[in-house]
């Protein structure tokens, strides 16, 4: 079932090579939590999947090339009332054969793919906040790459301008108090919106942004498909990255 849209168009908790949580009696606490609670989503053990889609323009074919590579738009999914926003770049290819978690493309709302929709989801859940999270993508279609529909290229410039006024829309109706922005260039393209640039991505993770325009906070994490490469580097185990994020959400969420 699909609801209509409603109408209309800091500080940096832990730097790197400072004491992380891990190496604290709280940090230890909290590694002991997370071991008891929602499993990650290899483990087997799913996340709860969204019911409902949150359409905006049912039909949208403002991107001719998008029409032409997408199944479905995947569209936001998620309380209107949630405090945190989550944003990615756009959907990926999916998975058709998988039972349910094919992927935005196919199933229609945002990060719902096997891999990266199933773990940010898993990892809202974990730090406290499953039920007040609303998820989409600032480009809600599928960019197929030229040599291989089955592979997703970078959103252009134009796309990503043409998509923002549903993104706008989103972030104006829920009206949250932080937008968490999953990689550099979900980043990016928020940080767009307001006539701003990103010079570097990396400094940036856990270090919140204030958005002037819509009186919210910014906050950039790693992209979930890209979590166990960098997040060692940035002087994070996992389980202290998460607690980097749930302290970062609690602050701007006061």
């Amino acid at each position: 079932m699909e609801i209509p849209y409603p109408p209309g168009d800091c500080k940096l908790v832990y730097r790197i090579g400072e004491r992380t949580p891990r190496e604290s009696s709280e940090g230890v606490k909290f590694e002991r939590r997370l071991a008891s609670s929602v499993p990650d989503p290899s483990s087997g053990t799913d996340p709860e999947f969204p019911k409902r889609r949150n359409v905006l323009e049912a039909e949208c074919a403002r991107c001719p090339a998008l029409v032409d590579s997408r199944e479905r738009i995947s569209w936001g999914t998620g309380s209107l009332e949630a405090d945190i926003v989550v944003v990615g770049e756009a959907p990926g290819f999916g998975d058709p054969d998988t039972d349910r978690w094919r992927g935005g493309n196919w199933t229609g709302k945002a990060y719902t793919s096997r891999h990266s929709g199933r773990r940010i989801r898993s990892m809202l859940e974990r730090i406290g906040y499953g039920e007040d999270a609303y998820f989409t993508n600032a480009v809600k279609c599928f960019p197929a790459d030229s040599d291989d529909p089955t592979t997703n290229r970078e959103p252009t410039d134009e796309e990503r301008a043409t998509c923002r006024t549903h993104l706008l829309t989103e972030l104006e109706t829920v009206d949250p108090d932080a937008v968490l922005a999953t990689g550099k260039h979900a980043t990016a393209t928020v940080l767009e919106a307001e006539g701003r640039s990103l010079e570097g991505f990396l400094e940036t993770v856990l270090e919140p942004i204030r958005y002037d325009g819509l009186d919210v906070w910014l906050v950039p994490i790693l992209h979930p498909s890209y979590q166990d490469v960098w997040v060692g580097r940035l002087g994070y185990e996992p389980a202290a990255y998460l607690e980097a994020i749930r302290e970062t959400l609690a602050d701007v969420l006061e």
